[in-house]
């Protein structure tokens, strides 16, 4: 089972996330990327998805022309893991 972050693992790794924000509501984090046009922001998206499938770890986002906005939270966890930071690292690479 996947546990949630504790309070100094997030106080220790939050601040190594670029631009990513914490989502009080929803216990996770989130970004809006935005690109040229659809098709660049598309194009993020596919690869994006390849990251989740791999990492068995799928993210909730909302697509709109040339932004991009992505969540990530741990359903199992009930909230922020280290799942979330992986995963964020990995699209931010």
């Amino acid at each position: 089972m996947v546990e949630k972050l504790t309070p100094a693992e997030r106080e220790r790794l939050l601040p190594t996330l670029e631009g990513w924000e914490i989502d009080v509501e929803r216990d996770g984090i989130r970004k809006s990327y935005r690109f040229a046009d659809f098709t660049q922001a598309f194009g993020f998206m596919a690869r994006v998805a390849l990251l989740a499938e791999k990492a068995d770890h799928h993210p909730e986002w909302f697509n709109v022309y040339n932004r991009v906005d992505i969540l990530l939270t741990t359903h199992d966890a009930g909230g922020l893991s280290m799942r979330d930071i992986d995963l964020a690292n990995a699209i931010d690479q």
